[in-house]
């Protein structure tokens, strides 16, 4: 008979002693050092360095102690995991850039969304220049086997190239080729990355960094800028990524709130490589710029980095002369300080009053001179600022509290009510707290010191933050007075226009329809002259939404003595079609005849504009509306 077994007894007696394994540390392709007193490291080849010491292990290793470490499936591993390593940093970076966007709210307006129109609005027609980088040589990658000895003199010299001469001045070039320049630069920023030439990469970056310094077509440096800082963005990036893939171990990146112990040596020692070569860049403005465009890298090495740099950055600034160049080099620290460190508000603070006390250069005898040579006259020459000083007073005054504008408004009081920095201080603060200051505001206008800034603007800004916010009713009437008094003294067409098109909301809003026709026949006033309206198509259909939007009683509508004259101005057909299809469309129930004949005049417009290259889709809709109008009739 065969004899009985207990497999499970004899399998646990047979089996082999299992070993406990940290796997946090362990990996198959991980090289393992072994030394007898003291760690080893491995070369500079990864993304981490491991070490191993004696007493971690209870043997030596017989293949490890020949190849010192560096076996070839470790070699393998290194070569292989970089699109695995790349796999996880872009889901990681993607969560992180998702978490940094949020650290400001979806209420505070982003550059981007400026970006296009300071581009369309800043525009040229006189030649510019520009200096291209022509490259050499020596840029290109240094092989694996050559001496550190060699790799460093070779990057002195690239460095020194820079210096030397290495670079083309083209000139005479128009507005489009030089933004094709430009993008040019930026692209060949990325080629050189992406071949390994990161000196290379720096120096395109700081020759673009050093446009930012010439002035001689001054009226088409804020979109200069929009361009150049397109650069020194997609740079400060491409560090950032680099030092952060350098961080990840195991294949794990670094958690999204990351701390400076977090990140190993190496990547350290590389951030701290990139700070001291820019360190050494001997200009004022691309020195700031380039740092400035990797200020973020800061996180790597400790953790009030961000905190330090900030006011040291704002310092440097006062080194530069030029107010116009000044400014938007604030404007470009507070485009960073928000997306990295929002909070930092004093820093923030700090900059914006730093350009207050230098304000009265802008009407100082060197910029007076340089507007002459230029033959640009001081009005044009205040908008230019427009652009950086508004999204400076936009961060500044993200979720301030309303103590902070008063003391924005006592600082304006001190420099004359300047119109340039009222206008933006009304356009950057909350609504409610312009509503609530209406009629000091009012005041303010009254006395500022227009300085070629003209003051039927400031009101616009005032009527764009009632049109959000609602003042003190006992101060509503008067408000409108003291903002039609001067509206309606203005000659130009377009200016007087866009005032009107804000001031009529705030009047529907809170008056009757008196006050709302007094406005409209103002309008028909100004605008009917030499056909002046068609010219202001778009403002005046906003007009007629407004009013609509706000008076939806069509009985009261329709009473309104000026609203059928103001609906003649349309005389453009197709204009005219889209203007009573909005009314329609907003069209109730009524049997009021009055009412009844002047939509039936409306709808005949209507049907009158389709012919035989009407499309069916706009057919369709009209006959929706024309239809809809009629079964409504009893």
């Amino acid at each position: 008979h065969a004899r009985s077994r207990d497999y499970a007894s004899e399998s646990e007696v047979c089996k082999l002693e299992s070993v406990p394994l940290d796997f946090g540390d362990y990996h198959p392709l991980k090289p393992i050092t072994v030394t007898d007193s003291k760690t080893k490291k491995m070369n500079r080849k990864g993304s981490t360095s491991s070490t191993s010491s004696s007493s971690s292990s209870s043997m030596m290793d017989p293949l490890s102690s020949v190849l010192d470490g560096t076996d070839p499936l470790s070699l393998f591993a290194a070569a292989a995991d970089p699109v695995t390593t790349t796999a996880t940093m872009d889901s990681t970076r993607k969560k992180r850039d998702k978490d940094d966007s949020s650290a400001v709210g979806s209420d505070f307006e982003v550059w981007s969304s400026k970006r296009g129109e300071i581009l369309a609005r800043y525009t040229t027609t006189e030649k510019l220049s520009i200096n291209l980088y022509m490259g050499s040589e020596k840029g290109k990658a240094t092989t694996t086997g050559s001496a550190v000895s060699e790799k460093v003199r070779t990057r002195l010299e690239e460095l020194d190239d820079l210096e030397e001469g290495s670079q083309k001045e083209l000139l005479n070039l128009t507005q489009q080729d030089y933004m094709n320049r430009i993008e040019e630069l930026n692209q060949s920023l990325k080629d050189a990355w992406s071949s390994v030439q990161k000196v290379k990469a720096l120096k395109i970056v700081i020759q673009c960094s050093k446009l930012l310094s010439d002035t001689t077509v001054i009226q088409f440096y804020p979109s200069k800028f929009v361009l150049i800082t397109d650069i020194l963005d997609t740079f400060g990036k491409l560090v950032y990524e680099r030092i952060l893939s350098m961080c990840v171990d195991n294949r794990v990146s670094l958690p999204d709130n990351f701390s400076p112990e977090c990140v190993n040596d190496t990547a350290k020692e590389t951030c701290l490589n990139w700070f001291f070569k820019i360190a050494s860049i001997r200009e004022l403005i691309p020195r700031f710029y380039v740092e400035a465009a990797i200020l973020k890298c800061n996180k790597f090495l400790c953790k009030t980095g961000i905190s330090e740099c900030l006011p040291r950055l704002t310092a440097m600034i006062r080194g530069i002369g030029d107010p116009l160049v000044a400014v938007y080099a604030r404007a470009y620290l507070c485009r960073v300080g928000m997306e990295v460190a929002p909070h930092l508000k004093e820093s923030l603070n700090k900059n914006f009053f730093d350009f207050l006390l230098t304000f009265k250069q802008i009407h100082g005898d060197t910029v007076q001179n340089q507007l002459v040579v230029q033959c640009v006259e001081i009005p044009l020459y205040l908008t230019l600022y427009s652009p950086a000083i508004d999204w400076i007073l936009q961060c500044i005054a993200y979720r301030a509290p309303e103590v902070l504008l008063t003391e924005m408004m006592e600082r304006c009081k001190k420099l004359g009510n300047n119109a340039l920095l009222l206008n933006s201080v009304m356009s950057a603060f909350r609504a409610e707290f312009i509503a609530a200051r209406s009629m000091d505001f009012i005041g303010m206008i009254k006395e500022c010191d227009e300085s070629g800034f003209p003051k039927h603007l400031l009101f616009r800004s005032l009527g764009l933050n009632l049109a959000l916010a609602d003042p003190p009713e006992n101060d509503r009437l008067q408000i409108l007075n003291e903002a039609w008094k001067v509206i309606t003294k203005l000659k130009n067409p377009q200016d007087y226009v866009n005032c009107a098109e804000v001031w009529v909301e705030y009047t529907c809003r809170h008056f009757t329809k008196r006050e709302v026709n007094t406005v409209l026949a103002d309008v028909i006033k100004h605008m009917t002259p030499d056909r002046a309206f068609e010219d202001a198509y778009p403002q005046l259909q906003s007009i007629i939404q407004k009013v609509i939007t706000y008076i939806y009683d069509f009985s009261l509508l329709f009473s309104v003595e000026k609203f059928l004259p103001f609906l003649d101005m349309f005389q453009k057909e197709s204009v005219r079609v889209e203007v009573c299809k909005c009314i329609m469309e907003s069209f109730i129930n009524t049997k009021d005849p009055v009412i009844l004949n002047a939509l039936l005049h409306i709808c005949k417009t209507m049907h009158d504009s389709v012919n035989a290259l009407t499309l069916e889709d706009e057919k369709r809709m009209l006959a929706t509306l024309i239809n809809g109008f009629i079964k409504m009739v009893s």
